[in-house]
């Protein structure tokens, strides 16, 4: 019971940080301007990434790992 809910507790904030990511990189193409900002936009999609999206799938992983275990 309790590695069924941490499955699910892992899952679920795994899904939540993708779908930051998609928000937080939307926000910023929103705010991207080229000619006022340094850094190409590639630049600040790769940092939501490390924000955002490593921490999913290594959360992801434990969640399978959790899962297998049962």
């Amino acid at each position: 019971m309790k590695r069924d809910l941490v499955y699910k507790l892992l899952l679920f904030i795994s899904i939540i940080l993708i779908l930051l990511f998609i928000v937080f990189v939307y926000i910023d193409y929103s705010k991207y301007d080229s000619l006022t900002f340094s850094a190409p936009f590639s630049a600040y999609v790769l940092i939501r990434l490390l924000e955002f999206v490593l921490p999913s799938i290594i959360l992801l992983i434990l969640a399978l790992l959790f899962k297998r275990k049962r």
